[in-house]
């Protein structure tokens, strides 16, 4: 009996320092180090509104006539992935918004939960409170074009023309305990940073990528804004794009060949249940108006003018 309460005091005792040992190594790499204030926000670019579920960071230019497209961005980097194609079509005579969705960039990051009806509703808010000409034309990459499917299916009337660029399809929860993933996120945060330069195929011609990335990662809830996401935005890629065949809209499907992000194979999937105009892009990877821009962007303005 004594040996087997030494043997649990013993194992309780490591059990603790492994704790202690975890929670430290936690705390030292977690890169969330300040809250997202005013003063942050001070002498960036873009303008601010507050929605009902926070402050939206956001720019848009282009002529009060001009056709209004609003640009959506994917899973985690904000919306300077835009940035290219935002002025190419400012340039092009359209009125043009970009924004950061909840969690990333400089858009506050609400304690809720990240579904899909969070992000749709900001959309709509963003709609409603600039005043925008309706319908727009709306434009989404990866996990943006399921936003933009999704708020089509649901908003017919808001908008007019849809523009997906290899958008995210499949959608699984992980497998993992969230605790796990909290834990790896916060204890892996350059290899999040890092590993956005997984979606180029030349990763080397934008050495300034990940740079751009960081910043936002110093704000607290940046990594739940993710993980919720991850465990809490339920989408089924051929009921959404069925859905959105239903609404009658013309779409541009846009995929770059080797992207190993969203695989180009999906585009098939898609096309099977969506009636598309198709453009794939040799020579590129999940960003192919990036790394194909004047091929790409031509496209997208032709598309929108005709």
């Amino acid at each position: 009996m004594k040996l087997l309460k030494v043997i649990f005091t013993t194992i309780l005792f490591l059990a603790v320092i492994a704790s202690i040992y975890l929670v430290i190594i936690y705390k030292g790499s977690d890169k969330e180090k300040k809250v997202l204030t005013d003063a942050d926000r001070k002498g960036t670019p873009g303008q601010y509104v507050k929605l009902s579920q926070g402050v939206t960071h956001y720019q848009i230019e282009g002529p009060d006539t001009g056709k209004v497209v609003i640009l959506v961005h994917g899973f985690s980097v904000p919306y300077f992935i835009w940035d290219g194609t935002y002025e190419y079509l400012v340039k092009q005579g359209f009125r043009v918004l970009r924004y950061d969705q909840f969690g990333r960039g400089y858009s506050d990051r609400p304690d809720v939960v990240y579904n899909e009806d969070l992000y749709l509703t900001q959309l709509f808010d963003l709609i409603k409170q600039l005043h925008l000409k309706v319908p727009v034309d709306l434009a989404g990459v990866s996990h943006g074009g399921k936003v933009v499917t999704s708020f089509t299916c649901k908003h017919p009337e808001l908008v007019n023309k849809v523009i997906l660029i290899d958008p995210a399809y499949p959608s699984e929860a992980p497998s993992a305990p969230k605790l796990y993933t909290d834990y790896y996120e916060a204890t892996h945060g350059d290899e999040r940073a890092t590993g956005q330069l997984a979606d180029f195929k030349y990763p080397a011609r934008h050495p300034e990528w990940v740079n751009k990335y960081r910043p936002q990662m110093q704000y607290k809830g940046f990594r739940n804004a993710l993980i919720s996401t991850m465990y809490n935005y339920n989408y089924n890629g051929r009921a959404a794009n069925t859905c959105l065949n239903s609404t009658h809209k013309q779409v541009l499907l846009i995929w770059g060949k080797e992207d190993h992000t969203v695989p180009f194979a999906f585009s098939d999937s898609i096309r099977s249940v969506l009636k598309v105009d198709f453009f794939p892009v040799d020579d590129a990877g999940h960003l192919p108006y990036i790394e194909q821009a004047d091929k790409v962007n031509t496209k997208i303005a032709e598309f929108l003018k005709k």
